[in-house]
């Protein structure tokens, strides 16, 4: 098993995903025939840990997703970060967020589940999600009509750089005003909540300030201007059938008329 450590270096190099103990136990076996112990590739493993654990090199080895993947040194995520805000391929927006939070935390879930909790259409931010492979299709539910169930991939894990969905923050561990939906800080509830020490007060309406709507998700507002304008060039064609039908229906009645007053000047 000559210079096994760095045939398992090549291939965690060269996975585009965490690779685990599995896989290079089978890559190995394949390319080898090297039957291999888990301690022993375990043991590689901490070599070529302790290796790019120098200074020397801007990446480490990490576990990661059930699996090991180089990745760079916290040091550098700030230049990293620069080049990845410039990929708008991995970019997610506000409806995929919450949609991809959704599926996180109650994950098997459906699609019809992800839309009760967020109150609105999902079927957007659920394609764009599975284009990213961040989530995946894991079956059908046995409940009525089996609709789809959605998990977390692989992917997941690697995009935010957990082991597994457990390293998840426990939403208990969150402020209010990084997990809550159109609520205001705590201390300002008094500004839009009326006072219940009278009845009076609490007839009155409580005022709604329009900058304080959420906007429609720029998505779905895509979507929803784009059905308009299909509505719009269908209604226009519409009309133009009906002037076209009135128009044969009145030569078809001068036709008519013309062939009435023929017949009378015959007789």
């Amino acid at each position: 098993m000559e210079l096994l450590r760095q045939q398992i270096e090549a291939l965690i190099f060269c996975s585009e995903q965490s690779i685990s103990m599995e896989e290079i136990a089978a890559s190995l076996k394949i390319s080898f025939d090297w039957d291999l112990e888990e301690a022993e590739i375990l043991m590689a493993i901490q070599k070529i840990k302790a290796k790019y654990a120098s200074d020397e090199y801007s990446f480490e080895l990490l576990e990661i997703s059930e699996g090991y993947q180089f990745l760079t040194k916290k040091q550098y995520h700030v230049t990293v970060s620069a080049l990845i805000q410039h990929k708008a391929k991995k970019k997610l927006s506000i409806s995929q967020m919450e949609t991809l939070a959704i599926i996180a935390y109650r994950q098997p879930i459906s699609k019809t589940e992800v839309e009760h909790i967020r109150g609105v259409s999902c079927d957007y931010p659920i394609q764009k999600l599975l284009e990213k492979e961040l989530i995946e299709i894991t079956g059908k539910s046995d409940g009525p009509g089996r609709p789809i169930i959605y998990n977390t991939s692989r992917s997941f894990m690697d995009y935010f750089g957990i082991k597994s969905v457990k390293d998840l923050p426990q939403l208990k561990d969150l402020h209010m005003e990084q997990n809550e939906i159109g609520l205001p800080a705590e201390e300002n509830y008094s500004e839009i909540l009326p006072s219940r020490d009278s009845e009076e007060n609490l007839s009155e309406e409580i005022p709604i300030d329009s900058e304080e709507i959420v906007a429609i998700n720029v998505d779905e507002k895509n979507d929803f201007e784009i059905e308009i304008e299909e509505n719009k060039v269908t209604a226009d064609l519409l009309d133009r059938k009906s002037i076209y039908l009135e128009n044969e229906l009145k030569t078809l009645e001068e036709e008519e008329n013309s062939n009435s007053e023929d017949l009378e000047n015959l007789s």
